[in-house]
């Protein structure tokens, strides 16, 4: 008779344990649900400071998970990114919210075709600015490589050091490449033209180094 009262008493107590753990369980989960934009907020953060220290400063927020490069088509939203500049500061697509971007992707600083591009660029920055437009270059250089391009030529605009090609890949253009009959993985020059909403609007694959800026104001009719 004693035994199986101490056995009853020990199946009490452990239905009672599970029950205060199932009302705790449900008392969080309500919590949560009924604070869910705060704790996706937090969330978000803390996943952003954490890929941040992975990639070397350079951050992806969509396609985290990806581990192909993304098929950008014009109409989708632009892949958002935050990045070191040519002066170890942060930048982040988000940052021109409300104006028009033109993102260009090229191989590598101070070699003839990316000088062209780069030149032809900040020759005509004025008239970007004045028609809404934000600058941003982005290439696998450091930021040191990057500040010594903008010194030399006096370049108006931010280059992003994407050194892990975490934006390259996100944009799609970074691939495998072909020289005297050796492939290798490397830039695919690529220009997107994004809107106040974020939208690309146009993908320039053909790029015209040397006039690139009136290509781009052909393509969009200014």
């Amino acid at each position: 008779m004693f035994k199986f009262n101490q056995t009853h008493q020990k199946t009490d107590c452990v239905f009672q344990r599970s029950v205060k753990y199932l009302l705790v369980i449900h008392g969080l989960f309500f919590y949560i649900s009924s604070n869910y934009h705060i704790f996706k907020k937090v969330f978000d953060r803390f996943l952003e400071f954490s890929v941040q220290q992975l990639v070397g400063g350079t951050v992806i927020f969509e396609n985290l998970n990806n581990k192909t490069m993304t098929q950008i088509k014009e109409g989708m939203k632009a892949p958002l990114f935050s990045g070191k500049n040519q002066n170890g500061e942060i930048i982040s697509l988000e940052d021109f919210k409300g104006k028009k971007v033109v993102l260009y992707f090229y191989p590598k600083d101070n070699t003839s075709g990316c000088t062209a591009e780069a030149c032809n660029l900040n020759d005509n920055y004025g008239d970007f600015q004045v028609n809404g437009f934000e600058v941003i270059g982005v290439s696998p250089d450091g930021e040191a490589s990057h500040k010594k391009f903008v010194d030399k030529f006096g370049l108006q605009f931010n280059l992003i050091a994407d050194t892990e090609q975490a934006i390259l890949k996100a944009y799609g253009v970074w691939g495998e490449k072909s020289m005297y009959g050796k492939t290798y993985m490397g830039v695919n020059r690529t220009t997107f033209i994004i809107n106040e909403e974020g939208i690309i609007d146009r993908i320039l694959r053909k790029v015209d180094t040397k006039k690139h800026s009136e290509q781009i104001f052909k393509e969009l009719n200014l």
